[in-house]
């Protein structure tokens, strides 16, 4: 088991890991829109924040040694159902190939109050 720890993604702001490599697997812990140089948030709406989060994630998940084709599974935490579509709109630009399975749930927060937090499980 070896971890993961990239500047291209936001470091972790509790006692956790960005990722884990486990073998030929990669599990990523739940990636939110921030600036991994400055440590902001994005400034902007729900497509704004998506395409922040999933640019972190695919640079985590490359970081771990895998791609974006090759993420079996993916987390989405929002914090409105209401805004799905429009995250399910840019979540289709970052996922073209294979599709993982996905879960989205709605909740009643998230750290630093972001609009979605998203986390996947890649092959290597």
């Amino acid at each position: 088991m070896n971890v993961i720890k990239t500047d291209r993604a936001p470091a972790a702001i509790g006692p956790y890991s960005q990722a884990i490599d486990l073998g030929n697997m990669v599990f990523t812990s739940g990636v939110i829109p921030v600036i991994p140089e400055t440590g902001a948030i994005v400034e902007g709406g729900v497509e704004e924040q998506a395409k922040r989060a999933l640019t972190n994630l695919k640079n985590l998940v490359e970081d771990s040694g895998s791609s974006m084709d090759r993420v079996v599974k993916t987390t989405v935490f929002i914090k409105n159902m209401d805004d799905f579509s429009k995250i399910n709109e840019i979540y289709a630009t970052y996922f073209t190939s294979t599709l993982p399975a996905r879960s989205c749930v709605e909740v009643a927060r998230l750290p630093k109050d972001v609009l979605l937090e998203i986390e996947a499980i890649a092959v290597k």
